[in-house]
C-alpha cells in the first residue's frame, strides 16, 4: 500500500520547503562567506546538489519526491491514458503544498540568517535570454527524470536528478530555477537567491514550456510508453496509509 494522500502532500511540502531553505540559505550563507561572485554561486550549487539528492532519496519512497509542479504535471499527463499517473485530486493536493512549501522554506532561511523575514525580492530577472535559459534547464530536468523511467534506472534519480540540476546551475544563463514552486518561494527573499515578483510569471511560462519540450523529448527518444509510473524514485518500501 502506498502512503494516504495527506500524508504524501505533507512530504511534499516538507521537501519542497527543505530544498527552498537549502537554495536561499546556501545563497546567504555564501553571500555572507565570499564577494567573489563565481565563489558564491560554486557554494550554492554545490549545497543545493547535495541537499535536493538527500531529499529524493529519503522522501521518494513517500510521494515520489517531486518537489517541483512541473514533475507533477508531467506524470499527470504521461500516465493518464492508463491511469498510472497522479489522478488531478493528487495534483490538486500536490501542487499548493509544494508552493505552501516552498514560501516557507524561504521564510525559513531568511529567519535562520537573520534577514527580514518574507520581504519581497529586489532581484530583478526580465531578459529574454535567462527565460530561453529556463525552457532548457527545465526540458532537461524532464527529460532526466522520466527518461530514467522509461530505461528502468530510477532507482539513480537521486544522484541523477540533483547532478542535473548542479550542472545546469552553470551552463544556463538562469542557473536553473526549473521548479515553478521554487521560484514562487524565492520571490519571498531579499536575498541572492531571490527573485523579483515581476519576473516570477515569465519564469513559471518558460519552465512550463520546457516541461512540454522535455516531454517532447522523451517520447522522440523513447517512444510511447505501455505503462509511465507516477514516481521519480521507486516505492521500494513505502509507509503504509493511515486508517
Amino acid at each position: 500500500m502506498t502512503a494516504a494522500l495527506g500524508r504524501r502532500a505533507a512530504a511534499e511540502a516538507v521537501g519542497t520547503g527543505l530544498l527552498t531553505a537549502v537554495v536561499v540559505g546556501s545563497g546567504i550563507q555564501a553571500a555572507a562567506l565570499s564577494h567573489d561572485v563565481g565563489v558564491q554561486l560554486l557554494a550554492n550549487s554545490l549545497a543545493t546538489v547535495f541537499g535536493l539528492a538527500v531529499l529524493i532519496a529519503l522522501l521518494g519512497p513517500v510521494s515520489g519526491a517531486h518537489f517541483n509542479p512541473v514533475v507533477t504535471l508531467a506524470a499527470w499527463f504521461t500516465g493518464r491514458r492508463h491511469a498510472t499517473g497522479p489522478s488531478l485530486r493528487e495534483v490538486a493536493a500536490y501542487v499548493p503544498a509544494q508552493v505552501a512549501g516552498a514560501v516557507g522554506g524561504a521564510v525559513l532561511a531568511d529567519a535562520m540568517f537573520a534577514e527580514p523575514l518574507a520581504k519581497l525580492s529586489t532581484h530583478d530577472r526580465s531578459s529574454g535570454h535567462l527565460w530561453v535559459g529556463e525552457v532548457v534547464a527545465t526540458a532537461g530536468l524532464i527529460l532526466v527524470v522520466f527518461g530514467l523511467e522509461r530505461i528502468g534506472r530510477a532507482a539513480l534519480a537521486p544522484a541523477a536528478v540533483a547532478s542535473y540540476i548542479g550542472a545546469a546551475y552553470w551552463f544556463t544563463s538562469s542557473t536553473s530555477f526549473a521548479n515553478p514552486a521554487v521560484t514562487v518561494g524565492r520571490a519571498f527573499t531579499d536575498t541572492f537567491a531571490g527573485i523579483a515578483p515581476a519576473s516570477v510569471v515569465p519564469f513559471i511560462a518558460a519552465q512550463l514550456l520546457g516541461a512540454a519540450l522535455g516531454l517532447g523529448a522523451v517520447a522522440i527518444a523513447y517512444g510511447r510508453p505501455a505503462r509511465t509510473a507516477d514516481v521519480v524514485v521507486p516505492h521500494a518500501e513505502p509507509e503504509l496509509a493511515s486508517s
